[in-house]
């Protein structure tokens, strides 16, 4: 049954960034997928913040909002709550390094990805 709460929710993540994504602004600056990410970290941020202070909250629900609405329509809010949950513990040297690594070692995942496809004829 979780598989279809998240799979319903990540629906709906998908759709609400394609939605974002159809926002008649031209820029170089990728300024909506910025705005995506930003809304993404707020919404995974006041879910959180919702189930951290009732305790009723069904774990089902909690999966359709976080793992499947905030997933399907960035991965970047579950990214910035983790790093936000090593500096609110004080483990700022690790939500530093994870910050940079996690950054830094996708944009080299991107990097390889096209190089891998270049070889296959890409």
């Amino acid at each position: 049954m979780e598989f279809l709460f998240v799979g319903l929710g990540g629906a709906l993540g998908a759709v609400g960034r394609y939605a974002v994504s159809m926002i008649p602004i031209k820029t170089e600056f990728p300024f909506l997928t910025l705005i995506t990410n930003i809304l993404g970290a707020v919404l995974i941020g006041f879910i959180s913040g919702i189930v951290s202070a009732k305790q009723d909250v069904s774990q089902n629900t909690v999966l359709f909002w976080k793992t499947g609405v905030c997933g399907g329509f960035t991965t970047f809010s579950t990214f910035s709550l983790e790093a936000y949950g090593l500096f609110e513990k004080g483990s700022n040297i690790l939500g530093l390094v994870y910050a940079v690594v996690s950054v830094v070692s996708c944009i080299l995942g991107i990097v390889c990805g096209k190089k891998i496809a270049e070889f296959f004829g890409g």
